[in-house]
C-alpha cells in the first residue's frame, strides 16, 4: 500500500501562518496537519504503508526532510515529487507518476477526518464522503441501490448530491489510475480550465471500475484561521485519551491547565490559566495571561493577554491585552 499526498498549494486563505510555513506543516494539536492525515490513514488501511508519497512546491530542504521524517515514523518510504505549476486535482497527483502503481491511497492535504471503518481493498475504489449541506463547492458522487457511486460531478451548478468528496481516495491499481490520468493531459481534457481527478474517475467507471463510498464521522477544514482553530480543538477532543498531550518536560508554575489542551517539551507557563482547547508549541513562553480555544506554535512569547480564538505563529511576542488575533512568524504586538 502507498499514499500518494497532494500538498503543492501554499495555502493563501491561512496566511499570514502560511507565508513561512506551508498549511500542511501547521500544527494541530501538536502535530502537522500531513501527519495528522497519513496517520489516520494507515488506521483505516489494512495493509502496510510502504512508501508515502508527497507533492510539494518549493518549500526548500529542510520541509522535505520533515516529510519524510513523517513518513519513517509510520514504518514508510518517503518520497519528494514537485508540482510547479498548479493545473488541477489530476495533473498533481499525475506528478508521482513513478510512485503510482499497486494499491495506494490518494490524501489531499487540506483536512483531516475521522472514520471507524476499515479499507474494503476488494473493490477497484473507495471514495471517501461527507453529507453537506451547500455542494456546489465540492465534487460530489450520485449512488445506485447497491452503493455503487454511478456519476462523478465536479462543483455542480445544480443540485445533484448532497455527498461531498473529502479528498481522500483509495485506488486498487494505481497503474490504472495513472494511465487515466495521463490520458486526460495527453488529450488536454479539462474541467473549468483545470485537470480534474473527477474526469479520470467518471472515465474509469465507465469503463467497468466500480467505485463505493466510506463516510466519515467528521471532515475538519484547515483552510483558514478560524476553521483551523476550531478544528485544533476538535482533534484536541478526539485524542485527549489517545496521546500524550501535556508534556512532563514543560513548566508549569502557578498556572491552571484546563483539558484538553497540548502543553509542548520547554513550554513555560506561569500565573497563568490555559484551556480549554489550547495548543502550545515547544520552548513558548506564557506570563500573566488567560487563553483558550487558541493555537500558539514554538518559541512565542505571551505577556498579559485575554486570548480566545487566535493563533499565534513560531517566534512571535504578544504582549498586552489583546483578546483575539492572528500573527504570523515573527511577528510583535505590543
Amino acid at each position: 500500500m502507498k499514499i500518494i499526498v497532494p500538498m503543492a498549494g501554499r495555502g493563501s486563505r491561512l496566511r499570514p501562518h502560511t507565508l513561512t510555513v506551508p498549511k500542511p506543516l501547521i500544527p494541530i494539536a501538536g502535530k502537522p496537519i500531513v501527519q495528522r492525515l497519513v496517520e489516520d490513514i494507515v488506521k483505516v488501511c489494512d495493509q502496510k504503508v510502504e512508501e508515502i508519497a508527497f507533492i510539494i512546491g518549493d518549500f526548500g530542504k529542510e520541509t522535505e526532510q520533515n516529510l519524510i521524517n513523517i513518513a519513517e515514523k509510520l514504518g514508510a518510504k518517503g518520497s519528494i515529487y514537485y508540482q510547479d505549476v498548479p493545473l488541477g486535482t489530476a495533473h498533481a497527483i499525475l506528478c508521482a507518476k513513478p510512485s503510482l502503481e499497486g494499491n495506494l491511497v490518494v490524501a489531499f492535504a487540506d483536512t483531516l477526518f475521522r472514520a471507524d471503518f476499515t479499507l474494503n481493498s476488494e473493490t477497484d475504489g473507495v471514495i471517501w464522503t461527507k453529507r453537506v449541506e451547500n455542494s456546489s463547492a465540492f465534487g460530489v458522487v450520485k449512488k445506485d441501490e447497491r452503493g455503487y457511486i454511478t456519476d462523478f460531478i465536479e462543483k455542480p451548478t445544480e443540485f445533484v448530491s448532497d455527498e461531498a468528496i473529502i479528498g481522500i481516495y483509495y485506488f486498487k491499481d494505481g497503474a490504472y489510475l495513472r494511465d487515466e490520468l495521463q490520458y486526460l493531459i495527453d488529450n488536454d481534457i479539462r474541467d473549468k480550465g483545470e485537470y480534474q481527478l473527477t474526469n479520470a474517475l467518471e472515465n474509469m467507471k465507465n469503463k467497468g471500475s466500480k467505485f463505493t463510498s466510506g463516510t466519515v464521522n467528521e471532515w475538519m477544514d484547515c483552510g483558514n484561521k478560524n476553521v483551523t482553530v476550531e478544528t485544533n480543538g476538535k482533534v484536541l477532543g478526539f485524542v485527549k485519551n489517545e496521546e500524550s498531550l501535556l508534556s512532563d518536560k514543560a513548566v508549569i508554575e502557578n498556572s491552571e491547565i484546563i483539558e484538553p489542551c497540548f502543553i509542548a517539551e520547554g513550554a513555560v507557563i506561569k500565573n497563568s490559566k490555559i484551556g480549554p482547547l489550547v495548543s502550545v508549541g515547544a520552548n513558548t513562553e506564557i506570563i500573566n495571561s488567560t487563553i483558550d480555544n487558541s493555537i500558539i506554535q514554538e518559541s512565542s512569547k505571551v505577556i498579559g493577554a485575554k486570548l480566545t480564538n487566535s493563533m499565534i505563529g513560531n517566534k512571535a511576542l504578544l504582549n498586552g491585552e489583546f483578546t483575539s488575533v492572528s500573527i504570523g512568524d515573527y511577528s510583535v504586538m505590543e
